[in-house]
């Protein structure tokens, strides 16, 4: 082994990481839901719209999309059972995911509004066209977006894991995503270039 593979007992010890703050419950007891989420909230993710059905659509703003397969081409959302999706998403077998820009907090706010009209007055504010395959609104200026066909569904405790084999997908103008991160929408500040990070 070459010597330069082995620290020498003159290098200064790592630093080491702060510890983690334990939050846990009691043994026998439940966590609290709250600061459950509270700390789900800590991972940072992307925003969607999840829409379905075709003559009376449904629409939902969701951070609960992953990437899962390239051979077959596949991704899930996290549904709640209590939620209307829920059922349109059963009902016609199929969903449009679409993934927002920083410019569409607005559209992120309405399907988020418990408030918003249903039915066809949900979309009526709303720039969206049928997809080809599902007949479920595609969102206008999306970063992204993806047609599937309901491939399964898994059991979720609270939520049902819909995994959608991808049937269409496209993109948009190439901007910056819409960030959702400690129970506020973000954006990017700036676009960092990992080379200038490295001596």
């Amino acid at each position: 082994m070459s010597s330069a593979a082995r620290p020498s007992p003159a290098d200064p010890p790592r630093a080491l990481a702060p510890r983690p703050t334990r939050v846990g419950a009691p043994e026998g007891r439940d966590l609290d839901p709250g600061e459950l989420r509270g700390i789900f909230g800590r991972f940072a993710t992307g925003i969607t719209v999840i829409t379905a059905g075709r003559d009376e659509p449904r629409g939902m703003t969701a951070n609960s999309f992953t990437s899962v397969s390239l051979s077959p081409p596949q991704v899930l959302v996290c549904v709640m059972r209590d939620a209307s999706m829920h059922e349109v998403i059963r009902e016609h077998h199929a969903f449009v995911v679409s993934v927002l820009s920083d410019r569409q907090e607005r559209l992120a706010r309405h399907f988020a509004d418990s408030r918003r009209p249903r039915g066809a007055q949900e979309f009526e504010t709303v720039d969206a066209i049928p997809g080809p395959q599902t007949g479920a609104p595609i969102l206008g200026g999306s970063l992204a977006w993806f047609e599937c066909d309901l491939a399964a569904v898994y059991d979720g405790g609270d939520h049902s894991i819909f995994l959608g084999e991808v049937l269409n997908l496209g993109h948009g103008p190439g901007e910056d995503a819409l960030l959702f991160y400690d129970g506020a929408f973000r954006r990017l500040e700036s676009h960092a270039d990992w080379r200038e990070h490295v001596s």
